[in-house]
């Protein structure tokens, strides 16, 4: 049986009276007594009547939804920068719409014009490990439809951008591996094309140029899909450890890679921290437990989704058209566990 939603003329009809009478006294007008109006509130909130957004957002010209496209909605970092934009998007009177790419560029593009079909106010974007053409979101942009990007961001549209301070925490992850003495350091990384990718492998040669170590290009693996296919993070990791010397650390670069690495180096019986240390880039909240504790850099993903969804609505609600672009840098955090230490 198909759901009929109570409209103002169910209301009219059941209290015999107008609808322009029920639609006054719903919006509080002066025009109606207050006898009346309590009377069709009260009939209201019984039905459970609620306004029809379609029929708002064609007298508003905005439907109060925002479209979200992220990489994986399963994913501790994901999930809590959601948390964040929810927060601030229901303060403030809009509703969310979530959308998986799952790494793929096709389903980044159908994802992004589903949303637009159905008049999302704004767009926030994670771009795919896939993407390396923006013209699906330059033809939404230049047709006015407000986007900021998070985390993986590119520079080829001007607007509003978040962003963790991957190229410090990829910094401090490799300094705190060589501060324990170790010197044959790894880096298990994303897609190559990714803004993230690029600035952490920057901190990693950074951190060993400083500390006179050579760069090695040998012990930096690439994982396309960032440890959502587990084969491919055991691959990787299988190559460091068949390698003529292998790493005595590795630097994982994103929430996957390092619980997948992990767990692959538990499996191939790798005694961590003894024979090969570990940090990665997580926001599990699970590190204290993990065997052993997971030394990590985490991101300030709630805070990322907050400052997202403020920008968006500030570009959504401004009165003038924005000409002044922002990218917001946040701060990581290195939390030292056991994975790390030399005993």
């Amino acid at each position: 049986m198909k759901f009929e939603a109570i409209t103002i003329k169910d209301i009219a009809k059941a209290l015999g009276l107008s609808t322009s009478t029920v639609s006054r006294a719903l919006r509080g007008s002066y025009e109606i007594s207050a006898e009346t109006r309590k009377l069709v509130l009260e009939y209201a909130e019984k039905l459970n009547y609620r306004p029809n957004p379609i029929a708002l957002s064609l007298k508003e010209k905005r439907s109060r939804s925002i479209g979200i496209v992220v990489c994986e909605i399963a994913n501790n970092f994901f999930s809590q920068v959601i948390n964040g934009i929810e927060s601030v998007a229901y303060k403030k009177g809009y509703y969310v719409i979530i959308s998986q790419s799952h790494e793929s560029f096709e389903r980044e593009v159908s994802n992004t014009q589903y949303l637009a079909s159905r008049s999302v106010d704004g767009l926030l974007v994670s771009l795919s490990t896939e993407t390396t053409d923006l013209s699906h979101l330059n033809k939404l942009h230049d047709r006015g439809l407000p986007i900021v990007f998070f985390d993986r961001i590119t520079e080829e549209m001007t607007t509003h951008k978040v962003i963790a301070n991957n190229f410090n925490g990829a910094y401090q992850a490799t300094e705190h591996l060589i501060n324990q003495g170790f010197q044959r350091i790894a880096h298990l990384t994303i897609s190559p094309y990714l803004s993230i990718t690029k600035e952490r492998l920057a901190g990693y040669k950074a951190a060993l140029a400083d500390h006179h170590i050579r760069y090695d290009e040998s012990l930096v693996k690439y994982c396309k899909y960032g440890g959502l296919i587990d084969r491919e993070t055991e691959e990787a990791v299988d190559s460091l450890l068949s390698g003529k010397k292998r790493p005595d650390a590795i630097v994982a670069a994103s929430d996957k890679l390092s619980t997948g690495c992990l767990a692959t180096l538990a499996r191939r019986k790798v005694r961590i921290p003894q024979e090969i240390a570990l940090v990665g880039f997580t926001n599990s909240l699970l590190t204290d437990i993990f065997q052993p504790p997971l030394t990590s850099i985490r991101q300030p993903a709630f805070e990322m989704g907050q400052v997202a969804m403020e920008m968006l609505i500030q570009l959504i609600e401004s009165k003038h058209p924005v000409t002044k672009f922002e990218t917001r840098v946040l701060n990581t955090e290195l939390s030292v566990r056991a994975s790390s230490q030399r005993s």
